[in-house]
């Protein structure tokens, strides 16, 4: 006997994201009434995580569903769910929650019209669309927006899917998503870049070079916040700061490199002043050393 509660979930959108929630909500014992899945990479991800479950077009889901997952691209949210609410097929308390961590639920306003209800419940998580990802869910927080009377009903869900919640008001989603492609995007930059330059110097295995030291850093910085920060910035070694800037002013040495390189040693150089790790004027001699071989002057 299935447990009290369970919904109907129609699931549009089979990529990494929505085939894995997808697989998480139908352990929680909700049926998955209907699945959308358009290229062959989505239908092999559908089998894969969701057997069984008939891949179908988008009105016929939201028709058969008390729950509609959207996950998808942030571009094709709100035109689909304008479109599907111009032709009237949302539904009186109706359920529909989307993933993508910029909107809140205001993308979901053409729905309201309808008596459906929005949710926003975006997992702050890297996806790689296999089974491996419903162990990881344990681990991920989910930033959930929904109207006052509704948020049990997000953080019932994320609960259900063995994860944590945190509330994101409304207003607040562009900073939330800012702040996490800058952890995580901006990180993968980081270390691309860190390797290319160890190739350029004859390094064959730079991922063995800078993973130890990488993974090091960010559990530090997780643990113990910027009271972690060292390096010859935190230091205020304007020597070795000199030496970096004349080595990244080579010609093998890409631009973005050297552009990334100066503006993240001088957003650390003023939030170590701002921490008192620097005085004003190690601060100055950092920042004026910068400026004086930056991208710009090379």
């Amino acid at each position: 006997m299935s447990k009290p509660g369970r919904l109907g979930l129609g699931i549009i959108g089979a990529g990494k994201v929505g085939a894995v929630l997808g697989a998480a909500l139908r352990a929680a014992e909700h049926q998955v009434v209907g699945v959308h899945a358009v290229s062959e990479d989505s239908r092999e991800r559908a089998e894969a995580l969701l057997p069984g479950a008939p891949i179908l077009d988008i009105p016929e889901i939201v028709e058969r569903s008390e729950l509609v997952l959207l996950a998808l691209p942030d571009d094709a949210l709100g035109p689909l769910v304008k479109g599907l609410a111009d032709a009237g097929h949302w539904q009186v308390g109706q359920l529909v929650a989307h993933t993508a961590g910029r909107y809140g639920t205001g993308i979901l306003d053409p729905i309201r019209a309808s008596g459906a209800i929005p949710l926003a419940i975006h997992p702050a998580m890297s996806f790689t669309g296999t089974s491996l990802d419903l162990g990881r869910l344990r681990d991920c927080v989910f930033g959930i927006t929904a109207d006052k009377m509704m948020l049990p009903i997000a953080q019932a869900l994320v609960l259900e899917m063995d994860a944590e919640s945190t509330v994101i008001a409304e207003e607040d989603r562009g900073k939330y998503h800012a702040a996490l492609a800058h952890a995580s995007n901006h990180l993968v930059t980081i270390a691309g870049q860190s390797a290319e330059l160890l190739r350029s110097i004859g390094v064959e295995r730079p991922d063995r070079v800078i993973g130890p030291l990488m993974r090091a850093s960010l559990e530090n910085a997780l643990s113990a916040g910027e009271s972690a920060l060292t390096g010859p910035v935190a230091r205020g070694d304007v020597g070795t700061v000199e030496a970096h800037m004349q080595a990244l002013a080579s010609d093998n040495v890409t631009a973005d490199m050297r552009r990334a390189y100066t503006e993240l040693a001088r957003s650390t150089a003023q939030r170590a002043l701002a921490r008192g790790l620097l005085t004003e004027n190690q601060t100055t001699a950092i920042l004026d050393t910068l400026a004086e071989r930056g991208p710009e002057h090379s």
